[in-house]
């Protein structure tokens, strides 16, 4: 570091600790739940399957996996802060940092999910690794992950003061999070990243929300819980934030989210089945009974 330079801040910008993360974690299952357990639906997560819900933070959808698997499956939900979590919720809950700490039960995984996560993580060719590692032969790795600079408004409509000013503060917070590492384009890299971690069968697809209630819930949610770090870093004052949130609370922004791009890959079968034979996620082969 050079004289006069400040150390880059660490840790997770958004994180649990805070009352705002609850709020984010309620509008976030709004937007983005029917996406996943479309998902998960069509990777043939069922009866007995056993799952690995990566950096969980609330309960919707570990909740969603162990309906989905039932008393025959598991469902282990991790966070590095799993505060929010329900131990008895009908899945387990276990404290696990994916890119530090060794895989959990390697290689028995029939799913392993991850939303919203690496794209924070530091070191994430390490966490997808350890995630990868966790699967069963043929079993499906589902990550998905904002892609902030593919679109990185606001306000799409940018058509008055009240727009361009929530431009200028969703800029502040892409600011805020590249100063704590995060990879504003990680989610375009996700069929590439998949590929070179050794799972087949990949694919993408993306969601882009724009307006709405869900919208703008989480927008207010998310300015409170880094309104200190705004502050702090010169990136906002105290009038620009609080009009903000004025125009949101009178519903007089059309909010978007950046896109959140879901990629899935298989790590590939000791005996690959010709195509639409394979077992379902859970089932057992004869050679395994």
């Amino acid at each position: 570091m050079l004289a006069g330079e400040t150390a880059p801040a660490r840790g997770y910008l958004l994180d649990n600790a805070r009352a705002e993360a609850g709020e984010r974690f309620v509008w976030l299952a709004e937007l983005f739940d029917g996406v996943t357990r479309g998902h998960f639906d069509r990777l043939g997560v069922r009866v007995g399957s056993r799952c690995w819900e990566v950096g969980a933070g609330g309960r919707s959808i570990p909740e969603a996996l162990a309906a989905a698997v039932g008393p025959t499956g598991h469902v282990l939900a991790t966070d590095i802060d799993p505060s929010w979590l329900k131990a008895g919720g009908g899945y387990e809950v276990r404290r696990h940092d994916v890119a530090a700490d060794p895989p959990p039960e390697p290689g028995t995984f029939d799913l392993v999910h991850a939303r919203l996560v690496l794209v924070h993580v530091p070191d994430r060719a390490r966490a997808l690794a350890t995630m990868a590692a966790a699967l069963r032969p043929g079993g499906w790795l589902l990550v998905e992950d904002a892609d902030t600079a593919l679109q990185p408004l606001a306000c799409l409509d940018d058509s008055g003061p009240a727009q361009r000013r929530a431009n200028r503060l969703r800029e502040a917070v892409r600011e805020l999070l590249t100063r704590r590492g995060a990879d504003l384009r990680y989610g375009r890299t996700l069929p590439r990243t998949l590929r070179e971690a050794g799972l087949v069968d990949v694919a993408a697809a993306g969601s882009f929300p724009v307006g709405g209630l869900a919208c703008d819930r989480l927008e207010a949610a998310t300015i409170r819980h880094v309104r200190g770090e705004l502050l702090a870093a010169g990136l906002a004052d105290d009038a620009e934030i609080d009009a903000h949130l004025a125009a949101i609370h009178a519903g007089k922004l059309d909010l978007t989210l950046a896109p959140l791009i879901s990629a899935w890959g298989r790590r590939p079968a000791e005996h690959p089945p010709a195509l639409g034979q394979g077992p379902p996620l859970g089932s057992v082969s004869p050679a395994a009974k």
